[in-house]
């Protein structure tokens, strides 16, 4: 099946020869094979302008180009271990990385990339490329990561989706039930509010009328969904707290959280939400970011 992968489905995975990268080129082609699809391999490099070397910039062109081939060379051969029937596309070339993975996510259905790039300091993400890809990609952006950034990801318990009822959420969404039905496993739909007092507090518990009155919130956003994919399996949690601690204590049991770029309340212009940045950067599983409109 997989040898034959319909030639209009794509998934994207970056490369940059990091360990990170290495596992998200391998998650990456277990979504390709999922979907009947091409996984291609991108690695785009910069050449540094001359300075006081007196190494001919072709040279050191041909240098980046031949450390790029290889990485994409051991990226091909940790994926065809385990896939070895995977039809795989490989793309090296001089440029942007931003703006490369941007252009090549016009025709891709997901982009994948690892956690933290080749000196990435502890805490960050892939650079800039990360933030820019989420905020600006045609397609919904995955960045995978273990519980530490470069530990292998996990492979098992539900898919998780977080929820607001804000049109970002609803496209996370339609996503976190594809992946959850392609996977075979439990869609967790979670919901968290929270409210503030008069005196500017924190209410810490919500009534049971409250309780009730969200949970009817989040049915209405998941009916459609379940006349959609009538066989998934679809919890529901409704909790009254931060959203980001909620889905980080939940995602500990998850193999892939799903949330919308920005949330109910999000100003435009911001690149990111503070309920995904979190997510991107202390998740114990892969965090997919799917923006409005990016899903095709």
């Amino acid at each position: 099946m997989h040898g034959s992968a319909r030639e209009d489905r794509v998934v994207l995975a970056g490369v940059d020869g990091s360990a990170s990268a290495l596992h998200a080129a391998v998650w990456a082609a277990a979504v390709a094979a999922r979907r009947d699809a091409v996984l291609r391999l991108v690695h785009a490099f910069v050449v540094p302008a001359p300075g006081v070397s007196r190494i001919p910039v072709t040279a050191v062109r041909e240098g980046f180009r031949s450390r790029a081939e290889s990485w994409v060379d051991e990226a091909s051969a940790a994926v065809l271990a385990q896939w070895p029937s995977l039809r795989i596309d490989r793309i090296v070339v001089e440029g942007s990385p931003v703006g490369v993975l941007l252009r090549e996510s016009a025709t891709a259905e997901v982009v994948v990339l690892g956690s933290r790039g080749l000196g990435g300091f502890t805490g960050l993400l892939v650079g800039s490329t990360a933030v820019s890809l989420v905020a600006h990609a045609r397609c919904p952006v995955v960045v995978v990561r273990g519980r530490r950034p470069d530990d292998v990801p996990a492979v098992a318990g539900p898919v998780l989706v977080g929820l607001d009822g804000s049109p970002d959420s609803t496209d996370a969404l339609g996503y976190a039930c594809e992946e959850a039905a392609a996977r075979g496993t439990t869609l967790l739909a979670v919901h968290t509010w929270n409210e503030i007092t008069p005196e500017g507090r924190l209410r810490l518990a919500g009534s049971a009328a409250d309780v009730a009155a969200e949970r009817r919130l989040v049915d209405e956003q998941l009916a459609p969904w379940r006349d959609k994919f009538p066989e998934l399996a679809i919890e529901v949690e409704v909790v009254h707290g931060r959203p980001v601690r909620t889905l980080l204590e939940r995602g500990e049991g998850a193999q892939l959280v799903v949330v919308g770029s920005r949330g109910r309340g999000g100003f435009t212009g911001m690149l990111l939400g503070s309920t995904s940045q979190a997510l991107l950067v202390h998740s114990a599983c892969p965090v997919a970011v799917v923006r409005q409109g990016s899903r095709s």
